[in-house]
C-alpha cells in the first residue's frame, strides 16, 4: 500500500487530521489498534474550547455539536461554605461547550465514512520504520501489511509505537492521587461545572447531556475501585460538593460506569523527527483538571494539517519545520494551566498547603485579574497562540 500521509491512531486527533488533509487535497490512510466500537465508546473529555468549536464548525463538523451540545458561560469555584461563579463571557467574551469526546468521535467517523476515508481498525503489531523514508507495518488477520508514505503522523497516544522513533527529551510529572470518575443516569444537579476544593479531596460535578451526569472524586493513586460502592461514592460527592449548602442539592441516580484515572503530565520535545510527526497524546499528557487534553489535540492537528499540505503538495517545508516549536508553545501554556488548576484544587494533606490553596481560591474568585486569567486559559487561547 502507498499513501501520502500515514496516520497512526483513529481517535479524534487522527480522524480530524485526515479530514483536514482531505480538504487540502492530501490523501491519507489511518490505522488503529482498537476496534471502531471501542474507539467510539471510550469515555474521555467533555469540554470543548471556543477555538475548538469554531474550527469544527468551519470544516463542516459542527452541526450536531451546535444542535445537541450545551454552551456554558463559565464554571463555579467552590470551597466549604462558599461557591462563586466565574463568568467567562463577561471576562473574555467567549465560553466553552459541553460535548463529549465520544460524540466528537462519532461525528468524525461519519464524516470520514461519507468521504470514503480508508481506516484500518483492529490491527496488530504496528511499527514505524525509517523516519527519513517512512513506512508502517501492521498485521490484520495474521497478514502483515506494509504502508509506504511521504509522511507518518503518530496520533497513537503516549504508549503508541510512534514516540519511540522520535528522539528527544521528555518532561514528566506524576501526581500522588487519581480521579475516580463515574457516569450516572441522572439529570445534572448544576447548570455549569462545579470545581470543589474540600479537605477530604477535590470533587467535580460535570455533565454529558440533560440526562447524564459526569462526576469525579480525588482518591489515592493506588485506589481499588472495588472498595467504592455506589453509596460511598454518592456520600463522598455530597460532602465535597456541599449538598444542602444554601439549599443546593446533589441528585443521586444509577451509576453506569466507574473508572480510576491516574493524574500525570508529560511533554515530549521535539514533536517531529525528519518525516515523522507527533500530535495529541502521543506528544503530551495533561491532568484533566483544566479540560485541555482533547483541545490540545485539536490545536495540534490544526497547525499540522496545513504544514503537511504544503510539504506534500508543494514541497515547501517551512510550516513543517516550524510545527514543533509552534505547537509546544501552546502545549506548555496549557500544561502550566492544568498544573495550576490541579495544585490549587487537590488536597495534599498538608495544612500549610491547604491555607495557600484557600488564599488562591479567594483571590481568583474576588479579583478581576485572577478570574480573567482563569477564564482566558479555560475558555481557550487562539489556535496558533
Amino acid at each position: 500500500m502507498r499513501t501520502q500521509v500515514a496516520i497512526i491512531g483513529a481517535g479524534p486527533a487522527g480522524l480530524l487530521l485526515s479530514h483536514l488533509l482531505a480538504a487540502g487535497g492530501v490523501e491519507s490512510v489511518v490505522v488503529e489498534t482498537r476496534t471502531r466500537d471501542y474507539v467510539e465508546s471510550r469515555i474521555r473529555a467533555g469540554i470543548l474550547e471556543h477555538s475548538s468549536v469554531e474550527l469544527l464548525k468551519s470544516v463542516g463538523l459542527g452541526d450536531r455539536l451546535t444542535r445537541e451540545g450545551d454552551e456554558h458561560r463559565g464554571i463555579y469555584l467552590q470551597w466549604p461554605a462558599e461557591r462563586h461563579h466565574i463568568d467567562f463571557h463577561d471576562l473574555v467574551g467567549r465560553g466553552v461547550w459541553v460535548y463529549g469526546q465520544t460524540e466528537v468521535q462519532k461525528d468524525l467517523g461519519r464524516a470520514r465514512d461519507a468521504a470514503g476515508q480508508e481506516v484500518r481498525y483492529d490491527v496488530r503489531d504496528t511499527q514505524v520504520h525509517d523516519p527519513d523514508d517512512p513506512y508502517v507495518t501492521f498485521t490484520v488477520d495474521g497478514v502483515e501489511t506494509r504502508l509506504d508514505a511521504d509522511v507518518v503522523v503518530g496520533c497513537d497516544g503516549s504508549f503508541g509505537p510512534t514516540r519511540s522513533v522520535v528522539p528527544g527529551r521528555t518532561w514528566e510529572r506524576t501526581y500522588g492521587y487519581s480521579w475516580l470518575g463515574v457516569l450516572a443516569s441522572v439529570a445534572p444537579s448544576t447548570d455549569e461545572l462545579i470545581y470543589a476544593w474540600h479537605p477530604d479531596g477535590f470533587a467535580l460535578n460535570s455533565m454529558r447531556s440533560p440526562t447524564v451526569t459526569r462526576l469525579y472524586l480525588q482518591v489515592p493513586a493506588d485506589t481499588d475501585i472495588g472498595e467504592w460502592s455506589d453509596e460511598r461514592i454518592w456520600d463522598a460527592l455530597a460532602t465535597r460538593l456541599g449538598h444542602g449548602q444554601d439549599g443546593w442539592k446533589l441528585t443521586r441516580g444509577p451509576i453506569t460506569e466507574k473508572s480510576v484515572l491516574p493524574m500525570r503530565s508529560l511533554v515530549q520535545a521535539p514533536m517531529r523527527h525528519s518525516r515523522v510527526f507527533l500530535a495529541g497524546d502521543a506528544a503530551h499528557i495533561v491532568p484533566p483538571t483544566g479540560a485541555k487534553g482533547l483541545n490540545l489535540a485539536v490545536s495540534d492537528v490544526a497547525l499540522l494539517a496545513p504544514a503537511l499540505v504544503a510539504l506534500v503538495r508543494e514541497k515547501d517545508s517551512r510550516l513543517a519545520d516550524e510545527y514543533s516549536d509552534r505547537a509546544l508553545r501552546r502545549v506548555w501554556r496549557c500544561t502550566h494551566f492544568s498544573w495550576w488548576m490541579t495544585t490549587m484544587l487537590h488536597a495534599s494533606g498538608d495544612e500549610f498547603d491547604a491555607q495557600l490553596q484557600l488564599s488562591q481560591l479567594r483571590w481568583v474568585a474576588s479579583s478581576v485579574a485572577g478570574s480573567t486569567g482563569l477564564a482566558e486559559n479555560y475558555a481557550g487561547l487562539p489556535i496558533g497562540f
